[in-house]
């Protein structure tokens, strides 16, 4: 907790009283989020242990609590809209479900979700409501900007997002880059870090955790086929595209939204960008065959991002022999269940 409240402090100011901030902290971070060795080389970030089973967990429990504290003195209710590809949108459900004052409205693309995240999504109900969109998540966040940049709308309604476009939602997804380095045994050798990426919210918060101070040696930007990221670092032309469908639905963005944060943190300099980060596209079937090595070679059951990043860090360290690295481990396999088993061969629990 003491870690967390000294990442987020310089951001929060004079707006939110240290008590306050510290108990919002604690409540944000209240399960484990340990660091797993496969290897010498590669160890897993697992970001899945909390009440939603995915890394958004961390972001939308804090997220919630700001809210809830700043909208507590106000007369109109506040409605968070939120684009989801899947996971964004469970994690938000749950940590605003019956928080007074607040309705969600969550946007999800038809067809394009796994069973459980749909379940998470739809079953609430109560200050949740959950909408299918024919459509792509790019179709959904289209939607959630224009709803943003609605003049009569914004006067009649007060709306908030709850997607990574919020600060309040990124900004302590820095956390967890603070507590992998705790636990990480080379403190002689900062460590690569491989994050799956798909609307690059996850990333750009390891890259800010960096610029504050955090030794990391190296970031790998771990994308599927939606490559329009580790395109503009072989060419340095940002080409985006539409999203293609994946086993790895959280990355199925052809536009990024927190891109252009990282431009910024690096100054819009590519060449600095170049020295910091490095880009992989994955295709499924190479997903399907990480997760079948990861069981077979490791006794691990990763899930089709964590199968991502794991790939794209062992490529990374195939061409630099002497460093070490961390894949981030975005949710629990359980909620990409028929994919998984079908991979790895076997029944995963249900948590």
């Amino acid at each position: 907790e003491e870690i967390a409240f000294r990442v987020i402090r310089p951001y929060a100011g004079e707006s939110i009283p240290d008590n306050v901030l510290f108990e919002m902290v604690k409540e944000t971070i209240n399960f484990p989020i340990p660091l797993v060795q496969l290897s010498e080389e590669i160890f897993s970030l697992e970001l899945f242990h909390g009440p939603t089973l995915a890394f958004k967990d961390v972001g939308a429990r804090f997220m919630s609590r700001c809210l809830g504290y700043f909208s507590k003195d106000r007369k109109e209710k506040v409605i968070v809209l939120v684009a989801t590809s899947g996971d964004t949108g469970g994690a938000v459900a749950d940590g605003f479900y019956n928080v007074p004052g607040v309705e969600v409205v969550i946007l999800f693309p038809s067809g394009k979700v796994s069973d459980i995240q749909e379940k998470q999504l739809t079953t609430l109900g109560k200050n949740i409501h959950a909408l299918e969109v024919k459509g792509n998540f790019d179709d959904c966040q289209a939607l959630v900007k224009q709803a943003f940049a609605d003049r009569e709308l914004n006067s009649d309604y007060f709306l908030t997002s709850a997607n990574s476009i919020n600060v309040a939602r990124w900004l302590p997804q820095q956390f967890y880059y603070f507590f992998a380095y705790k636990q990480w045994k080379y403190k002689d050798q900062p460590p690569v870090i491989s994050v799956p990426s798909g609307n690059f919210g996850n990333i750009c918060a390891g890259i800010l955790a960096q610029a504050s101070g955090l030794p990391v040696k190296h970031f790998i930007a771990a994308c599927n086929v939606n490559d329009v990221v580790p395109r503009f670092l072989d060419s340095g032309k940002y080409e985006p595209k539409k999203a293609i469908a994946t086993l790895s639905n959280a990355m199925d963005v052809g536009n990024p939204s927190n891109f252009v944060r990282i431009m910024e943190i690096v100054e819009e300099e590519i060449g600095e960008l170049k020295e910091k980060v490095s880009g992989y596209s994955i295709t499924d079937q190479e997903t399907v065959a990480t997760m079948k090595f990861l069981k077979e070679r490791y006794r691990y059951v990763a899930d089709p991002h964590g199968a991502v990043g794991y790939l794209s860090l062992s490529r990374y360290l195939n061409e630099h022999r002497k460093e070490k690295g961390i894949f981030l481990e975005t949710a629990h396999p359980v909620k990409f269940l028929k994919e998984v088993e079908a991979a790895v061969g076997g029944q995963i629990e249900i948590p």
